[in-house]
């Protein structure tokens, strides 16, 4: 049994059983109206006293934030505070729908995904990630442990990534309309002076790297679906980024170009540096890392694994006088251990990615025609 967040003076306790997490609501140490509806109702969702216990016993502990707390029909944020402690004239803005299938896989689900894919995007502008609003759309039958668990990841997720959940919505759908649970995230961050960041600003010369393995998160959700087994079970990379980027950041202003690589994955990436900053773009295939159990994968499901999504790995485009110094404060911290030097910017074949392949020869990675594994965030 584990127990995973304790809040108010009460804690939900979690069974597992063969690897899989349920919420025990017979443990709920206080008197909780929802003990009574083991699965969402359209009640839930209606602005009624139902709505209120939802929002009351769930929610509001769990993300126990006095933002959240003011029940306002919007959140009064204090900007004369925010720009005390990190003064600055520009803000970064971001907003996210997560519709995952599965809403659980190895190494995350739905609900800490949408935390830290929304984080990541406000972190690609060199922002320091503040506050997030979470808007649910929940299907009617979804399981009420399955919410908590969600939520509760949610939760933690904030506290990783030292961010803020101040606004929420919750919405119910019919049974058969929602696919269990949809996500929609928006986030606000905070640009430091001297950060220019941007996917146009890469300049024949830069240096390409990336902070670690790909295809590791795109893999892990087609293992599930696919019922694939390997001596290793394939764990989603999902991490919150914002920590590495503020390292790198303090190694260097002279950063050109960030970009977290997900859907489309190193492939999309690349190919819309390409195009936006009207520049070549050429990497060397094997010196991109990819773990054995994922190019087993991608070779067992006739797959590129370039093209596969990924949730906690960003590409990094530098000048060349700086890649070293970045390519070491990458190596340092836990999310960049892995951190290679993957390719180059170049002034030929500008708008296109060129990769050097194993036997040699180049090839052109385009984009690709459509999305090859659909709902993975």
């Amino acid at each position: 049994m584990q127990h995973i967040f304790n809040s108010e003076g009460w804690e939900l306790e979690v069974i597992m059983e063969d690897n899989k997490s349920q919420l025990n609501l017979a443990g709920w140490s206080c008197p909780i109206p929802l003990i009574n509806y083991p699965t969402i109702v359209l009640g839930h969702g209606s602005g009624g006293k139902m709505m209120a216990d939802l929002i009351q016993h769930l929610f509001a502990p769990v993300f126990n934030s006095q933002l959240l707390n003011q029940l306002n029909d919007s959140t009064v944020l204090d900007l004369k505070e925010i720009l005390n402690s990190y003064p600055s004239k520009r803000l970064a803005f971001t907003t996210d729908s997560f519709v995952i299938n599965p809403i659980f896989f190895p190494g995350g689900n739905i609900g800490d995904l949408s935390i830290y894919g929304t984080v990541n995007d406000l972190a690609m502008s060199g922002a320091k990630p503040l506050f997030l609003s979470a808007g649910f759309i929940l299907e009617e039958g979804l399981p009420m442990n399955s919410l908590g668990i969600i939520v509760s990841s949610m939760a933690s997720a904030c506290k990783t990534a030292n961010v803020c959940i101040a606004a929420g919505d919750t919405k119910v759908v019919n049974k058969g309309h929602g696919d269990g649970i949809y996500i929609n995230t928006t986030g606000i961050g905070i640009i430091p002076e001297g950060i220019n960041i941007s996917i146009s600003n890469a300049a024949p010369g830069d240096v390409i790297l990336i902070n670690g393995s790909v295809g590791d998160h795109g893999m892990a959700i087609m293992s599930v679906r696919s019922g694939l087994e390997f001596e290793t079970t394939i764990q989603s990379d999902t991490a919150p980024l914002n920590g590495l980027v503020d390292e790198l950041i303090d190694a260097t202003h002279e950063i050109h170009c960030m970009r977290d690589a997900t859907r489309g994955g190193l492939a999309a990436v690349l190919n819309e540096m390409a195009v936006s900053s009207n520049v070549g773009v050429e990497f060397i295939e094997t010196a991109v890392p990819i773990k054995p159990e994922v190019n087993a994968a991608c070779e067992m499901l006739g797959l590129d694994p370039f093209y596969i999504a990924n949730e906690g790995k960003m590409v990094v485009v530098v000048p060349e006088n700086q890649a070293d110094k970045v390519l070491m404060a990458m190596r340092k911290h836990s999310l960049g251990k892995d951190a290679a030097e993957i390719g180059r910017v170049v002034e030929n074949h500008r708008g296109l990615v060129t990769a050097h392949t194993r036997i040699g020869g180049n090839r052109i990675v385009d984009l690709p025609a459509g999305e090859l594994l659909p709902r993975i965030c």
